[in-house]
C-alpha cells in the first residue's frame, strides 16, 4: 500500500531538489550570476519555496557547500582507514582532493571572495573550511608519531599551510592548466613530507634535488 509522504518528508524532498538545482546553476553560471528565481525555476518550484527553506542565496550556497563537504570528508575517512600509514593516507587524500570540475572550483573561490566582504558570513565559512584542515592536522600529527620526529611547527598552522598550498595550486590551474596539473598538489605534499618524494625517496637520492652547499659568509648573492 502506497503511503502519502508526511509534511516533513515533502519539505526534505523540496529542500534536496532546491540544493540540487542550485548546485547545477552555481557551477554553470557562478554565485552572483545565479538568482533565486532561476534556482526555483530549475527545481520546478516557486521562489516562495526557496525562501521557506533558505534565508538567503548565501544560505543556499552554504547548503550546497556543506553537502559537498560531507561527501568529501566521508571519502577521506575511508581513505584514512584503508591506508597502511599516515603518510600514505595524506598522499592518497591529496590525490583524491584534486578538483572534479572547474565550475565548482571557480564558484567556490568566487564565494570565498564574497565572504571576505561580508563579515556576517565569515564565521560559518571558517567553521566549514576548518573541518578539512582538522582532518589534515590529525594526519600530520599521526605521521610525526609514526616516524618518531616532532613537527617543526604548530600542527594547525602546518595543516592550514598545506591546505592553502593545495587551494592556491588549484586556483593557478584555472588559468595555467599547462603548468599546474590536477595532481601537482599531491606530489608537492609528498615532496614536503619526510623531505622526500611521493614514493618515499629522499631528496638526497633524487636527481636534481641535491642540497646546495652552504654559502660562504660575505659571499654576494646571485
Amino acid at each position: 500500500m502506497r503511503t502519502v509522504p508526511s509534511r516533513a518528508e515533502r519539505q526534505a524532498l523540496t529542500r534536496t531538489a532546491l540544493v540540487d538545482a542550485a548546485e547545477r546553476l552555481f557551477v554553470a553560471q557562478g554565485f552572483h550570476a545565479t538568482s533565486l528565481d532561476s534556482v526555483a525555476a530549475e527545481a520546478g518550484y516557486t521562489k516562495g519555496a526557496v525562501y521557506s527553506n533558505f534565508a538567503s542565496k548565501e544560505d543556499l550556497f552554504f547548503a550546497v557547500y556543506e553537502r559537498r563537504l560531507e561527501a568529501r570528508l566521508a571519502e577521506f575517512e575511508e581513505i584514512i582507514e584503508a591506508a597502511p600509514s599516515a603518510r600514505d593516507a595524506l598522499y592518497a587524500a591529496a590525490m583524491t582532493a584534486a578538483p572534479r570540475g572547474d565550475g565548482w572550483l571557480a564558484v567556490f573561490f568566487e564565494f570565498w571572495a564574497h565572504v571576505l566582504r561580508h563579515l556576517e558570513l565569515r564565521e560559518r565559512f571558517v567553521a566549514l573550511h576548518a573541518r578539512i584542515i582538522e582532518l589534515l592536522e590529525v594526519g600530520l600529527v599521526r605521521h610525526a608519531e609514526e616516524v618518531g620526529r616532532p613537527l617543526p611547527e604548530d600542527p594547525r598552522k602546518m595543516a592550514t599551510a598545506r591546505y592553502a598550498m593545495q587551494l592556491g595550486l588549484q586556483l593557478e590551474r584555472l588559468t595555467q592548466p599547462d603548468v599546474v596539473d590536477p595532481e601537482l598538489g599531491a606530489r608537492m605534499l609528498g615532496l614536503s613530507t619526510d623531505g622526500g618524494s611521493p614514493d618515499g625517496v629522499s631528496h638526497e637520492a633524487t636527481p636534481g634535488l641535491r642540497k646546495r652547499p652552504p654559502r660562504k659568509q660575505g659571499a654576494a648573492r646571485a
